[in-house]
């Protein structure tokens, strides 16, 4: 099945900390990530399939629409940064894996990447918690995330995202 991205890579620059001047190329496998992850992970894989179609189509309207826009967009926004930070300084090549550096820069620690992952974390979450609690709202108006069938991917209906439980 031919895959649409649900976001411009604009997007991402536009709405997060990246610097404008960034290739797209070196995330927009982390928007596709995101989307396969955590997207169909909330959307289950009918209204995922459904958004997919109509956007292929050039026909996703009304409802529709307005959740990809309302709620889908910044979800996969703040999820793509998720996953692509941990990546951002490094190349991988046909000489190796490559850091990046610069004369007028020095490189982050560990810890201050993983500081950067989880605030994008806790954001993507926010955004995903208020999709949730909107769909649980409405799911007369978006029939496909309540009918997978056994194979179909089903939503991932809970807002546990991590921490201790007891």
């Amino acid at each position: 099945m031919e895959q649409a991205l649900f976001i411009q890579t604009d997007d991402v620059i536009k709405f997060t900390a990246l610097n404008g001047g960034l290739d797209p190329d070196k995330f927009i496998q982390f928007v596709k990530i995101a989307q396969d992850i955590n997207i169909q992970g909330a959307l289950g894989s009918n209204l995922y399939e459904k958004i997919n179609t109509d956007l292929l189509n050039d026909n996703l309207t009304g409802d529709y629409l307005d959740l990809k826009n309302r709620f889908i967009k910044p979800m996969l926004i703040h999820w793509t940064m998720t996953h692509f930070l941990p990546f951002a300084s490094y190349t991988v090549a046909n000489k190796g894996v490559y850091k990046h550096g610069s004369e007028n820069s020095t490189s982050v620690e560990k810890n201050e990447v993983d500081f950067l992952v989880s605030k994008s974390r806790d954001v993507a979450e926010h955004y995903t918690q208020r999709f949730l609690d909107y769909i649980c709202k409405n799911k007369d108006k978006f029939p496909e995330y309540s009918n997978n069938t056994a194979e179909d991917m089903k939503p991932e209906t809970d807002n546990y995202f991590g921490g201790w439980v007891l």
